[in-house]
């Protein structure tokens, strides 16, 4: 969420942003915060002087007994205070409430380069996409008819949009995630394996549940959501929690499967990996100074593409506009894979500065000499791997049926170089 401070001092930029987003129904919300926040601190300095005026009521009615004077208007007076400052603290209850709720409620600021509008920006495009002589077969029915996944029987124990892979195609996502991890720990990241269920507090400190809402899997009987991306319990992970400048930046490589509602048509496929309500992910996630973030943005997604070469598929970066932003990120790339049966790009990776947004909703803080600072955020996919078998088995597909591995997993799959 956006800060207090910056609230207070910097509104006409809040509504400059809202503008810019195209949301005019929270555009009240700015007036409305910076009214009750007057409100609440004018609440706070009576509340605070009325404390003061107990404690030297009780001096000054002591002093006026011994003098054997009457005491009875100060003790109406004194009388009075304790019902008055539980007026207040009713009252400031009430503000501070809705003041948070429109707070947590307020998007992140935008960076100037976020496109204005409804349509992503191609950044750059990447890889050459191969000319088929024949008709590519869907990546479901390719590893149906090998026997390497099974999607009817995992519907029947667990619904649609789950599934089976064995053999030498559980072999391949256990590739694809070394390889990943592999990369990203040359590059400083420190691996980790994240808790798949989170508590409603800290998810509320990470995300706008709201943006969520229709995607998260709610365990009713306890307070626990199933993680939809190890980003969730990563950045809620510090929680509280103030580092070292000289510790910065630390960056994580999360190791996690995640669950997710999808919503939608899966498109031209009946059954398949790329719309599902589990996959397996490794994540970038990287706690920051402020005036590093915007370097570490670049090198994230630098880190998503090296992946992606690696593997020789081609794949488009996209700058996120306005409208597709959502909530969090003050700036997001995504990469788009290239997928040849439908000669179009796909979603496959997306990468965000946060900046301080969840940082001031989790407290999550840095020394920087005698004071105290909000860190920023930032988090990328490094790679899906059930989007990344899709996106091999249709770009590596062979005329005899076979699909060729690509060469930087061989090590690997065990040398096997084809399926």
């Amino acid at each position: 969420m956006i800060d207090i401070r910056f609230i207070r001092e910097n509104p006409g930029a809040i509504r400059k942003d809202l503008k810019r987003r195209g949301d005019r129904e929270r555009l009240p919300w700015v007036d409305e915060i910076l009214e009750n926040d007057e409100k609440l601190r004018k609440l706070l300095k009576e509340a605070q002087e009325l404390r003061h005026r107990r404690n030297t009521l009780s001096s000054d009615i002591n002093s006026v007994k011994k003098k054997g004077l009457d005491a009875k208007k100060l003790l109406e007076e004194a009388k009075k205070i304790p019902c008055r400052i539980k007026e207040i603290e009713d009252e400031c209850a009430a503000l501070e409430a809705d003041i948070k709720s429109k707070q947590m409620g307020l998007p992140n600021i935008l960076h100037d380069s976020v496109p204005e509008g409804m349509e992503n920006v191609t950044v750059r495009e990447k890889g050459t996409k191969r000319k088929f002589d024949f008709e590519i077969v869907s990546h479901g029915e390719w590893l149906e008819s090998r026997n390497l996944a099974d999607f009817k029987r995992a519907a029947k124990i667990s619904g649609s949009g789950f599934y089976f892979l064995k053999g030498e195609a559980a072999l391949l996502e256990i590739a694809i995630e070394r390889l990943a991890i592999d990369i990203l720990m040359k590059k400083g990241f420190t691996i980790i394996q994240t808790p798949f269920m989170m508590r409603k507090t800290p998810y509320e400190g990470v995300t706008d549940l709201n943006d969520f809402k229709n995607v998260m899997y709610k365990i009713e009987e306890d307070d626990l959501y199933l993680i939809a991306t190890s980003e969730h319990p990563i950045a809620a992970m510090h929680m509280g929690e103030i580092f070292d400048e000289k510790d910065l930046p630390i960056k994580y490589a999360g190791i996690s499967s995640c669950f997710r509602k999808e919503i939608g048509s899966h498109g031209i496929d009946t059954r398949g990996l790329f719309r599902v309500h589990q996959f397996n992910k490794i994540e970038q996630f990287i706690f920051s100074k402020p005036e590093d973030s915007w370097k570490l943005h670049e090198e994230m997604i630098a880190n998503a593409e090296e992946i992606f070469s690696a593997l020789e598929l081609p794949y488009r970066v996209v700058n996120i506009c306005t409208g597709d932003i959502g909530t969090v990120a003050a700036k997001k790339y995504d990469i788009e894979i290239w997928m040849p049966r439908e000669k179009e790009y796909k979603e496959a990776v997306s990468c965000s500065n946060c900046t301080a947004y969840q940082a001031t909703r989790l407290n999550v803080k840095y020394r920087k000499g005698e004071e105290k600072e909000h860190v920023h955020t930032l988090n990328s996919t490094a790679i899906a791997t059930s989007r990344a078998i899709r996106a091999i088995i249709e770009n590596c597909q062979q005329k005899d049926g076979s699909v060729k591995i690509p060469k930087v997993l061989v090590p690997y799959m065990n040398g096997i170089k084809s399926i």
